[in-house]
């Protein structure tokens, strides 16, 4: 089918979600290192968007523009793990923190408190923040995340299904989303506030600082550890049954 213009329908659609792809492509790079070029983001979601319009036909039930924003937003990911932009050593790292939290909250059954968490690390608060700086970039999800480990399956293989054509679009529609809404609504109230400011309002760190009237490194230092915070909530409900 063609439009009043002569174009195809499918070059009709990709032409006016262009703008879409910078859109995604800009507010992804707010949240990622200096070194990461928004070009290459942009060039991803294209081949994200290409894919999206091929495969829409077949996916009636979502609206274009829903789909849409997940293959190109995960065409950018994909790109971004390609490239490997944050090294294995800052995930090794924060999972240390995850470990941490995860053990003082089976033990009290609270948000263990920063100097509980750096004592747990056997680190005074000030190295314990130098580390949280150090290994500022944590992610809520990696590649790894969705294959299993030596101990057992990971957490993320509780929220999905069979069909593992696309398992970031998979999670977004089972049970992770809920999930992950509340383990951010049990966040300590700084935290919560914090990450509502980041992900819904979407400020920057220096935006945030003058908001919680704190400098822009320590809200990346909250920021890790909310993250940290999160990934362990959701690994306790996988393995306590709860989803």
């Amino acid at each position: 089918m063609y439009d009043a213009t002569g174009r195809s329908e499918k070059e009709s659609i990709f032409s006016k979600n262009i703008p879409l792809v910078h859109k995604i492509a800009h507010q992804l790079k707010a949240k990622l290192p200096a070194n990461i070029d928004e070009d290459d983001l942009i060039q991803a979601g294209m081949i994200g968007l290409i894919d999206a319009i091929q495969r829409f036909e077949d996916t009636q039930q979502a609206q274009f523009e829903t789909y849409a924003t997940l293959r190109i937003r995960g065409a950018m990911l994909d790109e971004l793990r390609n490239m490997d932009w944050l090294p294995r050593l800052v995930r090794d790292n924060m999972r240390k923190i995850e470990k941490a939290i995860y053990e003082l909250q089976r033990l009290n059954h609270v948000h263990p408190t920063e100097a509980e968490i750096a004592q747990q690390l056997e680190l005074s608060i000030s190295d314990y923040q130098k580390f949280l700086a150090k290994n500022s970039g944590h992610q809520l999800i990696y590649i790894e995340d969705f294959h299993s480990q030596e101990n057992g399956d990971h957490f993320l293989d509780s929220y999905q299904t069979e069909n593992d054509d696309d398992p970031l679009a998979d999670l977004i529609e089972q049970g992770f989303q809920t999930a992950l809404f509340d383990s951010i609504e049990s966040l300590p109230e700084r935290e919560k506030l914090l990450m509502g400011l980041y992900y819904q309002e979407e400020l920057n760190l220096k935006e945030i600082g003058a908001i919680l009237s704190i400098t822009e490194s320590r809200v990346s230092q909250i920021h890790s550890q909310a993250i940290s915070r999160i990934r362990s909530t959701l690994k306790e409900k996988t393995w306590t049954g709860e989803v």
